[in-house]
């Protein structure tokens, strides 16, 4: 781009080629008549905090410039970002007067999360810091606390977190803070949030989807968002595509969108015509609900957005070394960067913080001007920080005793079809604190049970609209996670089902949500809240029907990349344990849950009460097939994940008809952060209980659903490693059979046979004699298979059949399938 065109303030937008009527389907409003206390107030508190916000980002002294700035009063370190700062306080202001004029329940959430010192100020001057950190007490001291450590390791830092009062939106990635104010507001039939979401911010995939948010909001039983697209023009370094958008192309989107905006951008006279738009807005959600609410619900209802166009960095330095900065990008981090070493720097740093003219705002003591405080609202529980539904407002849920939803030992039942049924009851249970969010994938996820008592919730559907349903699907993993966010930072629990290969779509939104979280809890004033709840279904082992683009389990990589204290991943490995791992992750607090499980029928292993014990444990001997209860094995597998377990299964089972003289102990892993090394997590087994599960000198074999290096990683650490061997999903796969994936990646029953016999010949005498032969057949055997299978397009008949163990429920004859093979040989023999 010329470089003239970056530096001229505010470039005009080209004239669209849409017709002029478009406009008259923005609003058009007479202002609002405001006394002039009120206009003071206004005007005073955004001059008192915009000087605030600009001074954390350069003072280390001298905050109230009781005299003339000093190269020492400056940071050594400036660090901060200007540019949204002013359009933030702007906004603040106004919300409180909003509040305190309707007395709303009211909470701001900030899309700019640069804009830290924006808020921060404004929480100053409500005495919201004050009253969750006494050191920034309203009065000398403590402005001087804050603007001094501010992006210091003492001091708040210049993103929004968990720290700052009010928030329930980490600042550090764009895209999701309007969907997290739709999560928030639903099942809150009295609030309303306030969104913020800048122009750069729009720009991202995320804020592109969640504009459809409003279609799932009931306006009868739940809140509403007024959000507020900040157009200053320009990105850290380029303009913004709002920013070149005119009128017309706006009112187009937004119409579209299924919105009524209305235009805030009289600078001359900005207090009124962002307190007219306000009540506008409000008015207008009252209206919609009011019908809803009255039983004449409005169908398809436009809800307000406000345009809102202010200067970047409005009433910063308007030039800097011949440079424009105030309606530029110059201004979007720190205009005045030499202020420490420069000496006419530091003068026009002194002149643009005495031009809001601090000593008309301060008192003498430090405190604010009454007129400021006569726009903030009286109660404290109604200031934007102090807001209860952001911090102390967990809602524990009455969850189902998952014992009655119980399946028979040795039988075939779907993990996702005997979970629906407990969450279907969950959501009677818990009618306005439980919701799925699901990118449309619960029927073919096998979870449609959840809809025995409810429905979808989109409004713009006639035949679910106001119906009250507990399930929102929307295909976009991104706006599923922002409503997940919201909802539970609001005190409310949510479940978020979906494809695996397609669930780390969300993987930096969830990395952001645990890093707000881990600095909640760090907080002495944030209670606890629901843990997060994933469920990754039609996993990699059964996308026969998709194919490779399906199959990607990466996501658990991504949550044990986690703290400890906020880390769980479980695999378990039928119905029965997954309904005990759900009934727990409903129950619980403050974790990331990730739940991997099978929607297609699988074997029943465990009867209720086995199962209870084996997630208590998090990892089993499962005696029933092992050689002699597993005591004095020669090799020890291990299954992870229900398909995975499965292939262990029978391979345990074939064994011990072809080679009796190998002792096999067999092993479940379904709380996989078990096997971290002793003291590296909460559920970590100490060094005896990991040696007493797997031996201390045998060898041990993985069969894992995920990657390799998840398995090494958490091994890290434990004794005698060199005994471990892994096989694990290698990126093989096609449009094939169930089977053929488990051959394709190496863990099929064929290739735990392969490192059984190699493992227990190194302790076997009887079983190194016969390696060679053994191993030739089951190679044999494998390429059989494989033949058969590309030749017929399926697997062979019975290869899923439950395996037999004798003296157990799994016990049984033999049967005979159409090629005359023996069911009980799996296969392995012609």
């Amino acid at each position: 781009m010329p470089r003239e065109i970056i530096d001229r303030p505010n470039p005009q937008p080209l004239a669209s080629q849409i017709p002029d009527a478009v406009l008259d389907l923005s609003v058009k409003l007479e202002k609002t008549t405001l006394s002039d206390a009120d206009l003071k107030g206004l005007e005073e508190f955004r001059r008192a905090s915009n000087y605030i916000a600009a001074a954390m980002i350069f003072l280390s002294d001298n905050v109230l410039l009781e005299r003339d700035l000093k190269f020492e009063d400056v940071k050594p370190r400036l660090l901060g970002h200007w540019g949204t700062c002013p359009g933030l306080t702007l906004v603040y202001a106004h919300l409180n007067y909003l509040t305190r004029k309707n007395d709303l329940d009211l909470i701001y959430v900030v899309g700019p999360g640069h804009g830290a010192p924006a808020i921060l100020a404004s929480l100053w001057l409500e005495g919201s810091l004050e009253r969750f950190y006494p050191q920034y007490s309203m009065d000398k001291q403590g402005l001087h606390n804050l603007i001094t450590k501010f992006s210091t390791p003492n001091g708040f830092p210049s993103h929004i977190n968990a720290e700052t009062p009010g928030s329930i939106h980490e600042g550090g990635e764009l895209g999701y803070a309007l969907s997290v104010a739709f999560g928030a507001v639903m099942d809150k039939p009295d609030l309303i949030v306030a969104c913020v979401v800048g122009d750069g911010e729009a720009e991202s995939g995320p804020t592109a989807a969640a504009w459809h948010a409003a279609k799932y909001i009931d306006p009868a039983e739940s809140g509403a968002v007024i959000p507020i697209v900040h157009v200053n023009g320009f990105k850290i370094s380029e303009r913004t595509i709002y920013g070149c958008m005119d009128d017309k192309e706006i009112v187009s989107l937004f119409t579209g969108y299924g919105y009524q905006c209305r235009f805030v951008e009289d600078l001359k006279d900005i207090d009124r015509d962002l307190a007219t738009s306000m009540q506008w807005a409000f008015d207008e959600i009252r209206k919609i609900q009011k019908a809803a609410r009255s039983g004449k619900p409005i169908m398809k209802p436009r809800w307000p957005v406000l345009i809102m166009r202010t200067p970047k960095g409005w009433s910063g330095p308007k030039k800097v070394n011949g440079e424009f900065v105030e309606g530029s990008f110059h201004s979007h981090q720190v205009p005045l960067m030499a202020a420490k070493t420069d000496k006419n720097q530091l003068e026009d740093l002194q002149k643009w913080l005495l031009s809001y003219g601090p000593s008309k705002l301060f008192t003498e003591t430090g405190d604010v001007v009454d007129s400021i405080k006569s726009i903030i609202p009286v109660e404290s529980y109604k200031k934007l920080g102090q807001r209860v539904e952001t911090y102390k407002n967990y809602q524990p849920l009455h969850v189902p005793d998952w014992k009655k939803f119980g399946a028979e030992k040795g039988s075939e039942v779907s993990c996702m079809k005997a979970i629906g049924t407990l969450l279907d009851q969950a959501l009677v249970d818990n009618p306005k604190s439980l919701r799925l969010f699901s990118p449309d994938e619960l029927v073919s996820n096998k979870l449609d049970d959840v809809f025995n008592h409810t429905g979808r919730d989109f409004q713009w559907d006639e035949f679910s609209c106001g119906k009250g349903g507990r399930v929102i699907e929307i295909l976009s993993e991104h706006t599923c996670q922002g409503f997940l966010q919201g909802y539970t930072l609001t005190g409310r629990t949510g479940i978020f089902p979906s494809y695996e290969s397609f669930l780390g779509i969300i993987h930096t939104m969830m990395v952001q949500y645990s890093k707000f979280n881990k600095m909640a809890l760090e907080t002495n004033w944030r209670t606890g809240i629901s843990s997060i709840n994933y469920i990754e279904t039609s996993t990699w082992t059964r996308q026969e029907h998709n194919g490779f683009s399906h199959q990607n389990p990466s996501f658990i990589g991504a949550v044990l990349n986690l703290k400890p204290t906020a880390a769980r991943v479980y695999l378990p490995p039928d119905a029965n344990t997954f309904l005990s791992t759900i009934a727990h992750c409903l129950r619980s607090k403050n974790y990331v849950n990730l739940m991997v499980g099978s929607k297609q029928p699988q074997p029943v292993f465990l009867s209720v009460e086995e199962a209870d014990k084996h997630c208590h444990a998090g990892a089993s001997v499962w005696k029933f097939a092992s050689t002699d209860d597993g005591l004095n094995p020669d090799v020890v597998l291990v299954g992870i994940g229900s398909e995975l377990t499965f292939e262990v299964i029978v391979a345990a089972a074939i064994l011990r008809r072809i080679c009796p003289a190998l002792r096999v102990r067999v092993v479940n892993v379904t709380d996989l952060m078990i096997l971290e090394a002793e003291t590296l997590h909460p559920h970590s087994l100490n060094n005896d209980e990991f040696g007493s599960l797997f031996t201390t000198d045998r060898p041990i074999h993985f069969n894992y659903h995920g990657y390799s290096n998840e398995i090494r990683g958490l091994l890290f650490g434990r004794h005698n490693l060199e005994r471990v061997s892994i096989e694990c999903y290698k990126e093989e796969g096609s449009t094939t059979t169930p089977l053929d994936m488990m051959l394709r990646n190496n863990v099929s029953r064929y290739h735990v046979m392969e490192a059984a016999i190699k493992g227990a010949a190194k302790h076997s005498h009887k079983v190194a004699l016969d390696m060679t032969s053994l191993l030739g057949d089951v190679r044999h055997q494998i390429s059989n298979v494989r033949e058969y299978i590309l030749a017929t397009g399926r697997d062979p008949d019975g290869a899923f059949d439950i395996p037999k163990f004798e003296g157990t429920v799994f016990d049984g004859g033999a049967k005979k399938n159409p090629a005359g093979r023996s069911q009980e040989d799996g296969f392995f023999v012609n």
